[in-house]
């Protein structure tokens, strides 16, 4: 397995690394949980690459950069550990929630709440119409869900998870400070 030792500012990191010395990646639960590979193998991004700064990090500007990136759920919504454990991370509006002290936990959570915390059930649903999702891509909404789109196979398309990342970052810096309920023009660059 791979040197973690210059992530020694994440204490999960130990933990990380056991779980990827048992599986160094995956999919599962019909594609709608994705942990990353420690290093790039194909169009599967590995953890040292997915969590560079410029690959989408940036786009969030600095919204996004206290955290290290380990896995994602069909969404795109991204797992990540902090120093006091596992957040999850909204891209729609670039949001931190705290669920997990450790990557046990995390796992264990997965595991008891999977069809929630990984979208399973949009995944079944959409390959069964469509087909398989490919490496590399999530199902992401044509509205997005912070703008009142719903979560069903009619409003998601596949894209590419840094792709659909980067432009999300657009929507989350343009409400990032509107109270609820305000009224929005979007503008898409």
């Amino acid at each position: 397995m791979k040197d973690f030792s210059h992530f020694k500012q994440f204490p999960l990191m130990e933990e990380l690394k056991a779980l990827l010395e048992v599986r160094n990646g995956f999919y599962g639960f019909e594609s709608a949980l994705h942990l990353y590979p420690f290093e790039t193998v194909g169009d599967d991004i590995g953890l040292l690459d997915w969590n560079k700064y410029t690959l989408w990090i940036s786009a969030y500007k600095g919204l996004a950069s206290d955290g290290f990136y380990f896995a994602e759920d069909l969404f795109g919504s991204q797992f990540c550990m902090k120093a006091d454990g596992v957040y999850l991370f909204d891209p729609e509006v670039a949001s931190s929630e705290k669920i997990a002290k450790s990557i046990n936990e995390w796992c264990s959570l997965i595991l008891k709440d999977y069809e929630f915390l990984t979208g399973y059930t949009l995944a079944h649903a959409w390959q069964k119409k469509n087909g398989k999702i490919p490496i590399g891509y999530r199902l992401i909404p044509k509205i997005p869900f912070v703008l009142g789109g719903g979560f069903e196979v009619d409003n998601l398309y596949m894209e590419r998870s840094q792709v659909a990342l980067n432009a999300r970052a657009n929507i989350a810096l343009q409400i990032k400070d509107l109270p609820d309920g305000s009224c929005i023009n979007m503008k898409f660059s």
